[in-house]
């Protein structure tokens, strides 16, 4: 008998299992015990809370709940009630208005300013960092701060269209034609760092032969720029879309602090909505009801977003 027959029955009889195999089994716990606090974390902080919620819309959930203990199921009561409510409706269509124009805004003037700060100029990188204050500030602070600058009698905004001769009296935040407008200009004024520091630098990382390749083409800036940049800054741009959307669709601080939904629910949203159905009118199976319908919204824009990156990757 050879040493390593003997080698090999001595592996195989001390555990009963194959060496080889007895690695991999090692290998594949030391996976799992680096994947487990990650897993676990996910399950106690979103999954949890999503199937509770999800669980709470099907219930008569109330504030005598969290004394007794009973929330006695109720169907699909809560969905009937929200579905009906034309409010429902109207706060449907605030949200896809206001996640589209501010999307909108925020990425063609964060797209703008990343391709002009490519330019070398003195004190560029200044202009880049106070370009960044209105991310960086809490957005119920900006948001007061705009109800300030917007105020129909005392604003800052108004003296000045005054000082223009123009109508220093327009009511940015209390005619119901302008409110969603104005909420929708303050978010995008706050969202434009992002999409443009996200942007700026995506175009450090197109190949600088591309453009020396048009130049010799003859190719006209805007050229340049539809058949060079956009084509290669392709995978950023469904970034900053897909971050934008999540952080968008779900806002509530900046309208409650400008109009809190107001005026005759002009800005209501599904945010906006959630809330009041939960903390102002105590009924939380409607709020959860309202909260799973963004969370579907925000769910099929995912499998959009994955199917699109799916086919763009063959």
């Amino acid at each position: 008998m050879t040493t390593s027959t003997v080698t090999a029955r001595t592996a195989v009889s001390t555990t009963g299992v194959p060496a080889p195999a007895r690695l991999r089994y090692r290998r594949r716990l030391a996976q799992w015990g680096f994947v487990a606090p990650a897993v676990l974390f996910m399950l106690l902080f979103f999954g949890y809370p999503l199937v509770r919620n999800v669980v709470m819309s099907f219930q008569h959930y109330t504030p005598k709940t969290f004394f007794t203990g009973e929330a006695p199921l109720n169907g699909f009561d809560n969905w009937s009630t929200v579905l009906q409510d034309a409010l429902f409706g109207k706060a449907l269509w605030h949200t896809l208005v206001f996640t589209a124009g501010s999307l909108l805004g925020q990425f063609c003037a964060g797209l703008a300013l990343a391709v002009f700060f490519t330019r070398r100029f003195p004190l560029n990188g200044v202009l880049r960092s106070l370009i960044l204050l209105p991310w960086l500030v809490p957005m119920v602070v900006s948001g007061i701060v705009w109800r300030r600058i917007l105020d129909q009698d005392t604003g800052v905004l108004n003296s000045f269209t005054a000082t223009l001769g123009l109508d220093g009296h327009t009511p940015w935040l209390t005619s119901p034609h302008m409110a969603l407008l104005s909420v929708i200009l303050v978010n995008i004024w706050i969202g434009i760092p992002f999409n443009m520091v996200i942007l700026y630098g995506g175009l450090q990382e197109v190949p600088r032969e591309l453009y020396e390749a048009a130049a010799l083409d003859g190719a006209s800036a805007w050229r340049t720029f539809r058949s060079v940049t956009l084509p290669t800054l392709r995978p950023v741009i469904t970034v900053v879309l897909v971050l934008g959307f999540m952080s968008t669709v779900k806002i509530l601080d900046l309208i409650l602090a400008l109009t809190d939904g107001g005026p005759a629910d002009a800005t209501q949203t599904l945010g906006t909505l959630t809330y009041q159905n939960s903390f102002v009118r105590l009924d939380f199976g409607a709020g959860a009801v309202v909260g799973n319908v963004l969370i579907l919204i925000s769910a099929v824009f995912a499998v959009f977003y994955l199917r699109a990156n799916r086919t763009e990757g063959k």
